[in-house]
């Protein structure tokens, strides 16, 4: 198969691959990458924000190389057979004509350039959209027992990327409902089903708590239709880059003439539509659309094909966006070059200037995911984040991090109070401020558990909480407080009132290992108006109020 490839087609791919290893070598990596970094330390089979794809792919490129390079070294392999896939899966007679002109389409699409050597979940998604549209696109012409079961393991292996993969499945499917009727249709699903197992293991193990976190804990905002809705134009408009005006009139001009086609029209509008109407009520991102790129790229090349004078237009356009492109992606490494001070800048400098400073201590960040695994990419040296009942729930809520520096003196980092200590400049100015603990000692993992879905917002009446004590030591209930936040409708906390608990047997003085007690407490007074939601969270040994219970409506 890839015998029959135009020379020219293998010169310029091998073109894209080196530029894409010099990139994925020189560019300090960006917090987001940092993070499945962290992830891949402890392979699983999920991980709090996202499926296990990425962390693996990582992993991989960890036992090759070092560095930058030992994170990023698998995603310039998927990118460069990303762009195989597409040239296979098109089958226009004039294709190999016009070969300077598919890789104009694709390499001047703003994402998935970047995702040619950034690593983040987009990157498998991409690349196992392509094979699943390869496969299917083989599978409606001539379906199989063997097309069956490697569909369904390609299936399980978008779903592995990440959860916006179900989007593809589904729109695909919607594209040829006769599937339905299909029993090698079916056995693709078992397939993928049974693939997909180890997973929805992984999410009953840890309470399905990235499913409740991403569809009901998260935070949003009050609906504004610029920072909502024309955001999302704005988005869409910017994955096309200068060509977007006749990526959408391709789009909109492209008529199906088989079952394939459909797929890929069902495809991109199904994810458009779809983002579109979340737009209403969510702050969108431009990287849940991309999948889009896939399918546009073989309508955009087709299209273009049939049709000279666009053709033109997008040739000479896709390269403008590609020189601008490459501008950019220097600038990524050399910071002048770049016209705003960006993730891949200066995250070097204050790692080895903490890391000089506090030398082996680990280091706590205070709520920040990002700063902690950045810090022990480039030192080397423990650290971790400690989120509070203000933050987010992330990886290292779930993840049992706390034991690395439990009962040891660490460097405290914080960016929200100034502290008598140290204070650090991070490349976007911001500063966060640090203090040694002699002692540290958490328990963030204690589990506040209210059974009842709604409560009364009325400062007399009385409730009960159970506190469940899922560490291997007895916690003596002296070094406990207990604190509650109020959130609004957008699940946003703003305000955090401490909390009387009264313990139902007073004459319990720890709570013991893996042991559960029952408290009784009433809610604080608040000076905010019409809250909609509480949060529990304990303080141990004077620490910010953790993140130890879940979302309750008020009523």
């Amino acid at each position: 198969m890839l015998q029959k490839l135009p020379r020219l087609f293998l010169y310029l791919l091998g073109a894209i691959l080196v530029i894409n290893l010099l990139q994925a070598y020189f560019t300090e990596l960006i917090f987001d990458e940092a993070y499945y970094w962290y992830y891949a330390k402890n392979l699983a089979w999920g991980y709090f924000d996202h499926p296990p794809m990425v962390a693996w792919l990582i992993k991989l490129s960890g036992l090759l190389f070092n560095g930058e390079l030992g994170v990023r070294f698998m995603t310039c392999l998927l990118s460069t057979a990303t762009f195989i896939l597409l040239w296979l899966i098109i089958d226009h007679p004039k294709k190999k004509e016009y070969v300077p002109h598919f890789f104009v389409v694709a390499f001047s699409m703003i994402l998935l350039n970047a995702y040619g050597f950034f690593t983040l979940p987009d990157t498998p998604l991409l690349f196992f959209t392509a094979l699943f549209l390869f496969i299917y696109k083989k599978f409606i012409a001539s379906p199989s027992l063997l097309l069956s079961i490697v569909l369904g393991i390609v299936m399980a292996a978008l779903m592995y990327s990440k959860y916006h993969a179900v989007l593809v499945i589904i729109f695909v499917l919607l594209s040829n409902l006769k599937l339905l009727r299909s029993n090698y249709a079916w056995l693709a699903v078992l397939t993928a089903l049974l693939c997909y197992t180890p997973h929805f293991v992984w999410l009953y193990e840890n309470d399905f708590v990235s499913i409740k976190y991403h569809l009901f804990e998260r935070p949003n905002q009050a609906y504004s239709f610029n920072k909502f809705t024309l955001k999302y134009f704005l988005d869409i408009i910017t994955i096309f880059g200068l060509t977007f005006p006749f990526a959408y009139y391709i789009l909109y001009h492209t008529k199906p003439k088989n079952k394939f086609e459909k797929a890929l029209i069902f495809l991109t509008y199904g994810v458009l539509i779809f983002f579109f109407i979340s737009s209403f009520s969510k702050r969108t991102q431009a990287q849940w659309v991309i999948v889009i790129s896939i399918p546009m790229v073989v309508m955009i090349f087709n299209y273009i094909l049939d049709h000279q004078q666009i053709r033109k237009w997008f040739y000479g356009l896709g390269i403008a966006n590609i020189v601008i492109l490459l501008f950019l992606r220097i600038g990524l490494i050399y910071e002048p070059f770049f016209p705003i001070v960006y993730e891949t800048h200066g995250n070097k400098k204050w790692v080895e200037r903490l890391a000089y400073d506090v030398w082996d201590t680990p280091v706590v960040f205070e709520n920040s995911y990002r700063n902690a695994p950045m810090y022990e990419f480039y030192s080397g040296r423990t650290a971790i984040s400690l989120n509070n009942i203000q933050y987010r729930q992330n990886q290292y809520t779930i993840d049992g991090s706390e034991a690395s520096v439990q009962n040891k003196k660490v460097f405290y980092a914080t960016p929200y109070r100034r502290i008598a200590g140290f204070a650090y400049p991070l490349p976007n100015e911001k500063l966060f401020y640090g203090e040694y603990i002699d002692h540290f000692e958490s328990f963030r993992r204690l589990k506040c558990i209210i059974e009842r879905d709604e409560l009364e917002f009325d400062s007399d009446k009385t409730y009960e909480m159970k506190i469940y004590n899922p560490y291997k030591i007895d916690i003596p209930l002296n070094k406990l407080n207990f604190g509650l936040a109020y959130l609004n409708d957008y699940k946003e906390v703003r305000d955090i009132r401490k909390v009387t608990a009264h313990i139902i047997d007073t004459t319990i003085l720890a709570l013991k290992s893996n042991d559960t007690l029952s408290f009784s407490f009433k809610l604080p007074k608040t000076k905010m108006k019409k809250p909609k939601y509480i949060r529990i969270g304990i303080s141990e040994n004077d620490l910010p109020y953790g993140i130890n219970g879940d979302n309750i409506k008020l009523k």
